[in-house]
């Protein structure tokens, strides 16, 4: 498993999660290198969403995979002398015991480190949907493919969440309680109510037995106010030990930085408070 902390060392000058051209990102990889050398930062990953095997505007195709990992050589070597280190990673996603990041696809590519994320679950119907994105557009698929109802939404999403866990072959959780953010619009407190606690801490639970990674991501802070995971959560996995990251899952240049410094004091907080407690 690849060991970030001691990639990073002392350096909060970071961020092993973005999207460029090859997937849903609004910028290509070279514009993202040179505002990554231009902000200082010593450490820099790219992490497109992989190919999956069903139809969808926001995932790579397999087809691009080598020029993807030939732009990622490009830029280490245009950019040797620049104090940046670049790497090769992808989002995986999980989208059931047949695709996944521990299939041995995903094996077969020289990443150098791998996100495994859930943003796909099936319907009632079986169909995989979608259900990341503006909330929006998950309102409007809550009535066209899930019934309206959204607790068989939320443990659908925390269901795959953990096989996926248990399945392995990651080295970093992405947003791990993602699904809280449109659910809690969709149904205000749903967040605190006691099944969905009981979902989310298992999940957590299963991710620090695994020793995996966790990513502190901060792309929602800016305009929604908050992080993945939450406050709550991320006290259990710092009381637990667990290895966390902070990442920006920026979609485009200026935002490869956006949120983090709120993100570092937020666990700052933390640890001091469980430090004397």
């Amino acid at each position: 498993m690849f060991d970030f902390l001691s990639l990073i060392g002392n350096s909060r000058r970071y961020t092993f999660h973005s999207h460029t051209e090859f997937c849903d990102g609004r910028a290509q990889m070279e514009a993202f290198a040179r505002e990554a050398v231009a902000q200082g930062f010593s450490h820099y990953g790219f992490s497109p969403h992989s190919p999956i095997p069903i139809a969808s505007p926001c995932n790579m195709l397999s087809s691009n995979v080598d020029r993807y990992l030939g732009e990622v050589s490009r830029i280490r070597r245009d950019h040797s002398d620049s104090g940046v280190r670049f790497y090769a990673g992808m989002e995986i996603d999980y989208l059931g015991d047949d695709w996944g990041p521990s299939i041995d696809y995903f094996h077969t590519i020289p990443l150098d480190y791998s996100i495994g994320s859930v943003h796909f679950i099936p319907s009632q119907a079986g169909e995989l949907v979608d259900i990341d994105g503006r909330f929006e557009s998950f309102r409007r698929k809550m009535i066209e493919h899930f019934r309206d109802d959204i607790r068989y939404v939320v443990e659908k999403f925390y269901e795959q969440s953990i096989r996926m866990v248990e399945a392995g072959g990651f080295d970093i959780i992405g947003h791990l309680d993602k699904v809280g953010h449109n659910a809690g619009h969709y149904s205000e407190g749903i967040e605190d109510e006691s099944w969905y606690v009981s979902l989310s801490d298992e999940l957590v639970d299963k991710v620090i037995a695994s020793g995996v990674t966790v990513e502190l991501n901060t792309k929602a802070q800016r305009d929604h106010g908050r992080f993945f995971p939450s406050t709550r959560l991320l006290r259990k996995l710092v009381a637990a030990g667990a290895p966390i990251i902070v990442n920006s899952d920026a979609h485009v240049p200026a935002l490869i930085d956006a949120s983090r410094d709120e993100a570092f004091e937020l666990l700052d907080s933390i640890k001091h408070s469980q430090d004397i407690g």
